[in-house]
């Protein structure tokens, strides 16, 4: 099981530039509002992308998806940490408990 992260320590994660943030809702969920800098990378698209999204296994990784029934945060979480990633945590209370904190968020594709 993937350990949490609150949603004050990954704000202060995100301030100090001190983690990648994975959206793992992706396609227009993700174009519409993500959280500030996140990438996105859903369950499907894991063992071909992490590689080339996330190239340092022990950097801080934190996904998340919409609320904590929503299942993708933990699915993207738990992969990465099969296949190597050493430093993975998730925020379960997802993008829903960031808004309603009134926190900032981005939107637009990726850039390339």
């Amino acid at each position: 099981m993937t350990a949490r992260i609150t949603r004050d320590e990954l704000r202060a994660a995100i301030d100090a530039d001190a983690v990648t943030v994975v959206d793992a809702l992706g396609g227009e969920y993700y174009a519409r509002q993500h959280l500030p800098g996140a990438i996105p990378l859903v369950e499907a698209d894991v063992d071909d992308r992490a590689g080339e999204l996330l190239p340092d296994r022990d950097a801080p990784v934190v996904t998340y998806c919409s609320n904590p029934s929503c299942p993708n945060s933990g699915r993207v979480a738990d992969r990465l940490t099969a296949l190597g990633w050493t430093n993975v945590r998730k925020y379960a209370e997802g993008i829903e408990d960031w808004v309603g904190a009134g926190l900032p968020t981005e939107s637009g594709a990726p850039g390339r």
